[in-house]
């Protein structure tokens, strides 16, 4: 089942119900993908009024930009419920012989990887939204800030629940140099992402005043 092809009401029945998946992954990363929706949205609002016309070439560069991040978010969506899916797998596999006791824990330590990888490049395409929103500031369609801002926060939740399952899949990764290199790169991309967030929504709230 392909989570990005089910209808808004059909997706939240799943999230709701006891199934694994999709969990709060995909839901970050869905999150994600609708701040970069909101993004193109305000840069098209922006382009072919005339008024806005100093504003284009940002805008113009901005989108196309953006609609590359938007469509590798999408993808992750339905990547990160099958990464969980891996591991979740991964975990009822035999362990009687010598040989399942290694094949499961080759299992258990890709699907682990798979399930931090994910939401390591959806944090990271988060942030170079969040970045992308940053460059629009002053250069937009003013009548679209609230879209902005609501993009912005949409973002930095995103950023925020990725985070969260980075942190909760580290302990589970053997390889202590590769660990820690996530649990590095993770906690930079994070308090960066917080601050661009933080100046990005006060700098919109200034010029909505």
């Amino acid at each position: 089942m392909e989570l990005i092809g089910l209808k808004i009401n059909e997706y939240l029945d799943v999230l709701k119900s006891g199934e694994p998946t999709p969990g709060g992954g995909s839901a970050s990363a869905l999150i994600g993908a609708q701040g970069m929706a909101l993004l193109i949205m305000a840069c098209d609002l922006t382009l072919g009024r005339e008024k806005y016309s100093e504003y284009f070439d940002v805008c113009r560069k901005t989108k196309v930009h953006a609609q590359i991040i938007l469509s590798a978010i999408v993808k992750h969506i339905d990547d990160d419920a099958k990464a969980y899916n891996m591991l979740f797998n991964a975990y009822k596999m035999p362990k009687e012989t010598e040989s399942d006791k290694q094949s499961r824990t080759a299992a258990i330590n890709a699907g682990t990887e798979a399930s931090i990888r994910i939401p390591m490049s959806v944090m990271n395409l988060a942030h170079e939204g969040l970045q992308l929103i940053s460059g629009l500031a002053g250069k937009i369609n003013p009548n679209t800030l609230s879209d902005l801002g609501v993009a912005a926060l949409n973002l930095s939740s995103c950023i925020k629940g990725a985070w969260l399952n980075v942190k909760i899949n580290l302990p589970g990764i053997a390889d202590e140099t590769l660990a820690k290199h996530y649990h590095s790169e993770s906690e930079n991309l994070y308090h960066d992402s917080d601050k661009i967030a933080d100046e990005v929504f006060r700098s919109i709230v200034n010029e909505m005043a």
